[in-house]
């Protein structure tokens, strides 16, 4: 447990400078996270008898999120069809092999880590990168953006009866940064609040065939949880509106809950209790990253469709 601990803290003491920081330092942590869980993917099927391609897959990752921080989803795009059509000719071609699986798993690898890492930095660089003569923009202005689906709903008529307060302790950060930090809270919480509310009255199985642990009881322990900290991190710290971020947290716990029991079934296929032991005390970079593999691309699309950035 102290092990974990420590990790843990030196995890956040990283995240927050990176995620603070912006620019190359993210974008390069990104790819570092990405290339370590694509080493435990690799590693993961390998013990079945399935032979990724390894290297390309590398450089694969590399290129797609390279052309994630410069923002060119075209190329993005180039580069995930190229590396699928590449892939099948070294695996199936180049090595002999009559077996598409090698291949199937190299391509699934590839686009199961490389999208959700670069939509993760899609999010950051969402709206703080200029062009010329422009000026960052910030989270107190799409904190007031209100041409939005959600919005057009005008549910806020129905609070008019409350007081007219503002939480907001008014931190006029970069909007990137602030929906990052949404991101990984919400992620982060979904997790401890279904492991304690789990652990501690959980007696009905969510999905006992792919992961024992998981209860009914946790899942919507993790629903609320992952909702008050939305509300807390997106509308108290950062001023952004209310019922989205609540309705954020509600569809951040589903991914991340979802994420989780992916990662569950390829180590149960595998046979491994971890994907790997980069993070002492927390296993691999899979084992801590698989939700955001979920929510990190679904919050992206939430905030461009609820028109917060």
């Amino acid at each position: 447990m102290v092990l974990r601990i420590i990790t843990g803290i030196i995890g956040i003491a990283i995240a927050a400078f990176v995620i603070q920081y912006g620019g190359a330092p993210f974008a390069g942590f990104a790819m570092f996270l990405s290339l370590l869980a694509w080493h435990e993917y690799s590693g993961a099927f390998r013990r079945v008898g399935v032979i990724t391609t390894y290297i390309f897959g590398a450089l694969a990752l590399i290129l797609l999120l390279c052309c994630a921080w410069l923002g060119n989803v075209e190329e993005l795009l180039a580069v995930l069809t190229v590396s699928m059509m590449l892939i099948f000719l070294l695996t199936v071609i180049l090595r002999g092999s009559t077996r598409p699986t090698d291949a199937c798993v190299s391509v699934a690898g590839i686009m199961y880590i490389g999208l959700p890492f670069a939509h993760l930095i899609f999010l950051r660089f969402l709206t703080d990168e200029p062009q010329p003569g422009e000026t960052v923009t910030t989270v107190q202005e799409i904190a007031t953006n209100n041409a939005t689906i959600l919005d057009k709903l005008e549910i806020g008529k129905f609070l008019d009866f409350l007081p007219s307060l503002d939480l907001s302790l008014n931190l006029n950060v970069d909007a990137g940064c602030a929906l990052v930090w949404v991101l990984f809270a919400c992620t982060w919480a979904s997790d401890t609040f279904a492991y304690f509310v789990g652990s501690t009255i959980g007696s009905h199985k969510l999905a006992s065939s792919i992961s024992p642990n998981k209860t009914v009881e946790g899942f919507l322990g993790s629903i609320v949880g992952t909702i008050l900290t939305a509300v807390i991190v997106g509308t108290i710290i950062f001023g952004l509106p209310l019922i989205k971020m609540a309705v954020a947290g509600f569809i951040l716990a589903i991914a991340a809950t979802l994420g989780d029991l992916v990662e569950s079934v390829l180590k149960r296929f595998a046979n491994i209790k971890d994907s790997g032991i980069f993070l002492p005390g927390h296993g691999g970079a899979l084992d801590r990253f698989d939700s955001i593999l979920y929510t990190a691309p679904v919050f992206y699309y939430f905030v461009i469709l609820a028109g917060i950035a």
